[in-house]
């Protein structure tokens, strides 16, 4: 018999087929943990439409109606873009129409608030102009949202009249709450003929009279406080349409 060795680059070890490659072994899959909640981690934009109420004059930015108002959505979870806001203080319901027109077009967006009309009160208009351009500013909103009257949002026009502003205006403060209650009347039946959701923050708005917390620094806005008390009130409509 031949004792040489073969050279060592010949000799082959046979592979061992006894274990399966790593990779190849799965785990089983995890079912014991909830579903993610579909609505969580869609972002949503929104559109402020209004006046002064809206703008919020007098307080800092993350104070302002808008800002509480998604704040109270992420709380929810809700993730909200940063606000867009078409608002002015002192605006009336032409004004503001006015400002809409030359914007640049109709963007679209998941939900829109409105809140207008304080200044036609204040400057005297007309109850019939008021109705007419309130339910052109309706329409725009709705076609803001693509054309969906569920995510437009009205909130009634808060009372000034109980304001330090408002008791040293030299105008009768039963009369300006009677002409903003009329004035709410409208808003409230062409939103609701429309079957558009509507939050009337009137009556807490008249805490004012007695809470100076209410009242921003100019005696005549509403504070942070308030705003954020509108965003609550807000807030479950808001959710009721888009946490389904």
């Amino acid at each position: 018999m031949n004792n040489e060795r073969l050279p060592a680059d010949t000799l082959v070890k046979v592979a061992d087929t006894t274990k399966k490659p790593a990779d190849t072994v799965k785990k089983p899959m995890d079912t014991t943990t909830k579903p993610v909640d579909p609505n969580l981690g869609k972002q949503l934009n929104y559109l402020a439409l209004g006046d002064s109420y809206t703008i919020g004059e007098s307080v800092d930015r993350p104070q302002i109606f808008p800002a509480q108002l998604v704040k109270q959505l992420e709380k929810a979870g809700l993730i909200i873009n940063p606000p867009v806001i078409i608002a002015r203080t002192g605006w009336t319901t032409s004004e503001l129409l006015d400002a809409i027109k030359v914007s640049g077009g109709i963007r679209k967006f998941n939900f829109v608030t409105l809140l207008i009309g304080v200044n036609n009160q204040y400057r005297g208009e007309s109850k019939d102009k008021y109705r007419k351009e309130f339910k052109e500013l309706l329409q725009t909103a709705i076609d803001y949202a693509n054309g969906d009257k569920t995510h437009v949002f009205v909130v009634s026009i808060p009372d000034w009249g109980v304001t330090p502003f408002g008791k040293q205006s030299g105008r009768d403060q039963q009369m300006i709450s009677q002409e903003i209650d009329a004035f709410n009347a409208i808003n409230k039946e062409e939103t609701l003929t429309l079957g558009i959701s509507y939050t009337d923050i009137t009556p807490a708005s008249r805490n004012a009279a007695t809470d100076n917390s209410l009242v921003a620094s100019d005696g005549l806005h509403p504070s942070g406080n308030m705003y954020l008390d509108w965003g609550a009130n807000v807030a479950p409509a808001v959710l009721k349409v888009f946490k389904r």
